[in-house]
């Protein structure tokens, strides 16, 4: 186990922070840049998708139907750029505002949530999630970046409630990597809000749930796209 965690952490190398010029910006500025998207990475993957708030590239010449499996890397969390200074600069009660360790909280249970989320999805899904590298596991590399939570349940003896119409903002960047050679396989990158047009309460609870929402979307797209490498003549069926 260890040695592969080793190879994990080579391929980690810098964590979340190889996040490319090109994908690094927020998804409406992947909307106003998209013509500007290179068509190939620095390590050679190659333009596949570019949307309004979605970026794929991929290796050339990779046979995916050789992967039935992943194992899931944890999940690097970072919020918006000054979001913490600017919820805070608006909340004049001191008790309300957000303090490092709710930051390092939220951030720590949002990387929880992804792994549970992803597992449970991917294996109701039919893809099998381990532990252990071997020729038909990809790697999964994620990072939820540019979070931003409406109203955080924040460590507070203060009552108030807090009513948003979007709980939750958050992109999603992944790699995926071949686990034996460590080889890159996918880069990702998808902007999502949790589409809540009513005004709801916001605490902890309902936070949890409206991220839960956008991983399980996230999740079961991937799934989706390991049953279409694996079964396109069921998928072609589904479609028509």
């Amino acid at each position: 186990m260890t040695h592969n965690y080793a190879r994990i952490g080579a391929i980690s190398k810098g964590i979340a922070i190889v996040f490319t010029a090109a994908l690094l910006t927020s998804g409406a500025a992947i909307a106003a840049k998209k013509q500007e998207l290179p068509q190939t990475t620095t390590d050679g993957l190659t333009l596949a998708k570019s949307e309004k708030h979605r970026v794929v590239y991929l290796a050339d010449d990779v046979d995916f139907k050789q992967y039935s499996k992943v194992m899931i890397v944890e999940c690097a969390v970072a919020f918006e750029k000054n979001w913490q200074r600017d919820y805070n600069r608006n909340e004049r009660d001191l008790s309300r505002q957000v303090k490092d360790r709710d930051v390092t909280r939220i951030k720590e249970k949002l990387a929880e949530e992804f792994k549970k989320v992803f597992t449970e999805t991917m294996t109701a899904n039919g893809v099998e999630v381990v532990t252990e590298a071997a020729s038909d596991v990809i790697i999964l590399r994620p990072a939820i970046i540019n979070l931003v939570v409406a109203a955080p349940d924040i460590s507070s003896s203060a009552r108030s409630h807090s009513y948003v119409s979007d709980p939750v903002q958050m992109e999603l960047y992944l790699e995926l990597y071949d686990s034996v050679s460590s080889a890159i396989l996918a880069k990702a990158m998808d902007a999502q809000n949790s589409n809540r047009h009513a005004p709801t309460m916001a605490n902890r609870t309902t936070n949890i749930a409206a991220a839960d929402r956008i991983l399980k979307e996230w999740a079961n797209e991937l799934a989706g796209h390991f049953s279409a490498v694996k079964n396109p003549e069921a998928t072609e069926e589904a479609s028509e």
